[in-house]
């Protein structure tokens, strides 16, 4: 008898001061994408602590939680989870781990099948219409402006450029650019010395390449590549260089194919002549170009 009143009491004290842990898987079929709805239940906890998963963390990965709540009161636990499953299959929700009060327990695990409802041929319709919106200058503005100003900018820096290259190329070809730059390289030529140590052959052949780029530049004439006796039919019949300088030109060339030829054989006065009446030639070239656009018009 006694042996029965002690499993009485003692079936008692466990319904009465044991925790009860209960789940539940609202449905175990989803359409792809539905809502699916999972609780925990635990009863009779007597202050005890509640240990688990983090929120959102508690299913398995292809269980997208949306909402998980947590209610917890001293005698009563709910942890509600709202979930949808994106691709077709079968799916486990596992047996999960719950720490109360220093004791692990365990649900009961379920098993998810997500099935495509949607059939071949379904018409699919948009939640809200497509609204019209018509736009105005502004607007239009406002949404291409940074793409006009670059266009812009780009367009204005292209014509700069040009411009400027175009400027610099007139710059370069002027007349008085080009004498002082002919003076110049006749300055140099004066520097190495070759009047003075009887190098007349050397100096013969740079006076006259400085003298050609000078006319060829200058006066249009291409004598850069014209061989002097073509190059002094040009000048005469061209009539852009005064007599004067035509003359000077014809004499300095002549005697500098000859020295090239080893035909003659100037001395330093004759060089020294030859020197000052290519830069007295330079110099007046001015002029000439001055009477030729009188004598065209331009």
């Amino acid at each position: 008898m006694k042996k029965i009143y002690f499993i009485l009491f003692a079936l008692l004290y466990v319904s009465v001061f044991s925790q009860t842990l209960g789940s539940r898987l609202e449905k175990k079929t989803l359409a792809l994408g539905e809502v699916g709805l999972f609780r925990i239940k635990i009863s009779n906890l007597q202050g005890k602590d509640v240990i688990s998963a983090p929120q959102n963390e508690l299913l398995p990965f292809h269980f997208e939680e949306i909402k998980d709540s947590i209610s917890n009161r001293p005698d009563f636990y709910e942890r509600v989870i709202e979930f949808a499953i994106f691709e077709e299959g079968k799916y486990t929700i596992p047996a999960l781990d719950f720490n109360i009060g220093g004791q692990l327990y365990h649900t009961i695990p379920y098993e998810v099948e997500v099935i495509n409802t949607a059939q071949k041929g379904d018409e699919i319709n948009d939640i809200m219409k497509n609204k019209e919106v018509k736009l105005d200058v502004k607007d239009y503005w406002e949404l291409y402006k940074w793409y006009i100003l670059g266009v812009l900018i780009l367009l204005a820096l292209i014509f700069i450029i040009y411009y400027l290259v175009r400027y610099a190329k007139r710059r370069k070809n002027l007349p008085a650019v080009m004498t002082n730059q002919t003076l110049k390289d006749l300055e140099n030529l004066k520097k190495k010395k070759f009047i003075e140590n009887g190098d007349y052959r050397s100096f013969y052949v740079e006076l006259i390449d400085i003298s050609r780029n000078f006319i060829t530049k200058q006066y249009k004439i291409p004598a850069d590549v014209l061989l002097t006796d073509d190059l002094i039919d040009v000048m005469k019949t061209n009539n852009t260089i005064s007599p004067e300088n035509e003359k000077i030109v014809e004499d300095i060339f002549l005697r500098g194919d000859l020295v090239k030829f080893a035909k003659t054989f100037p001395d330093q006065l004759t060089m020294q002549t030859d020197f000052n009446d290519i830069k007295t030639f330079v110099k007046r070239s001015s002029k000439d170009l001055e009477a030729e656009q009188l004598r065209t018009g331009v």
